[in-house]
């Protein structure tokens, strides 16, 4: 990799902040900003990671048109993420954002339209497809070991009535955030989703409905796939169902099968014929990385455990780093990201096409291919 240095800023503190030491680890970048409305996490996070103070930022709308700032990294609340997409993109800025990509199928087209005329990196920071337990399962299907996938099932089921959840996640409809439910599915199978059926199951309270328009406890979808004969179901949920956290995928091969764990750290599931069974604990993905990022895998790096994110996501499965590892080669290399915008806006869409699906009494919907 050649020796090019980028400057990144990361806009939104939650989790956001996670990112600073492993972009500062990274031999190719050149030094790291922040932005967040809080002046107090501004000065705590400006000592502790030592910033530049010129890159400390209290509005995003102050980054865009910085010509020292080659990459905007956006982890900030969802109703943000195409606002800010489109203006980072817009000012010829790389671009990494949280997921979903939006909130609507027209936001998404906008944003796959900005990156083709900016010619510039785009990446949706989906952390299921950089866990440890997606990229073994990954690896199980390249390597054949599965045989012919047969069936692909994905969950994320969590309690967004948990204190730390922002005010606008009340009531928020299932799937219309359902990307790490969907994306591991369609990406084992190296596919694109095309068509989604789902339906909306139980009722939320009076409250929580009324703020989205959406009545449903749960939604469950299944996609058919571009060139599959594997179909893929997806079950979501954020209030009003009592679960721990799960955000799974199960795979159902022809020579082997793979289940995601029922309950966190009890070992998932690997099935090789007849009636056998065994637990697994998947190993670290270290090797995949290069080798000043390689230790951010770890769950014991976490900078802020206590954070809602991780409590219930078991730390985002140490994809952190992968993250930042694809996102930089991708600018490095001149590349498109694994996660470009035409594959972001399918994956979201195939959550928001489910929605439109369950608020329409189950009727199948297609999914936008943004392929050229």
């Amino acid at each position: 990799m050649s020796q090019k240095q980028i400057t990144v800023v990361i806009v939104g503190m939650g989790f956001g902040k996670e990112f600073i030491p492993i972009y500062q680890s990274h031999p190719n970048i050149k030094a790291v900003g922040i932005c967040t409305r809080s002046k107090q996490t501004r000065d705590e996070l400006a000592a502790k990671f030592n910033l530049d103070e010129d890159l400390v930022f209290e509005h995003f709308e102050d980054i865009p048109a910085r010509e020292d700032v080659d990459a905007i990294h956006i982890v900030t609340p969802v109703p943000e993420h195409a606002r800010m997409t489109l203006a980072s993109l817009n000012a010829g800025k790389h671009t990494a954002c949280t997921i979903p990509m939006a909130m609507t199928k027209e936001d998404c087209i906008a944003i796959v339209d900005a990156k083709r005329k900016a010619k510039k990196v785009y990446m949706m920071m989906e952390t299921a497809l950089y866990t440890r337990e997606f990229l073994y399962g990954l690896k199980l299907a390249e390597t054949g070991e599965l045989g012919r996938i047969q069936f692909v099932r994905g969950s994320h089921i969590q309690d967004m009535s948990m204190e730390g959840w922002g005010e606008y996640w009340k009531g928020y409809p299932p799937m219309l955030n359902g990307t790490h439910a969907i994306s591991p599915l369609l990406k084992i199978n190296n596919t694109i989703a095309e068509t989604v059926v789902c339906h909306g199951s139980g009722r939320l309270s009076d409250d929580l409905a009324s703020r989205y328009g959406s009545p449903f406890a749960v939604e469950t979808a299944t996609f058919t796939l571009k060139n599959s004969d594997v179909v893929a179901e997806a079950t979501r949920s954020l209030f009003d169902v009592v679960r721990q956290y799960r955000e799974s995928y199960d795979v159902y091969g022809t020579k082997m099968s793979f289940e995601w764990e029922q309950l966190q750290d009890e070992s998932h599931i690997i099935f090789d014929g007849g009636e056998n069974a065994k637990r697994v604990d998947v190993p670290d993905t270290d090797e995949l990385l290069i080798e000043p990022i390689k230790h951010f895998t770890k769950r014991e790096k976490i900078d802020d455990p206590n954070h809602v994110s991780f409590l219930q996501g078991a730390g985002h499965g140490g994809s952190h780093p992968h993250l930042v590892q694809e996102f930089v080669a991708a600018i490095i290399e001149g590349r498109d990201s694994a996660v470009d915008a035409a594959l972001a806006a399918n994956y979201t869409c195939a959550g928001i096409c489910a929605h439109e699906s369950a608020m329409n009494g189950g009727i199948r919907v297609d999914v936008p291919s943004f392929e050229e």
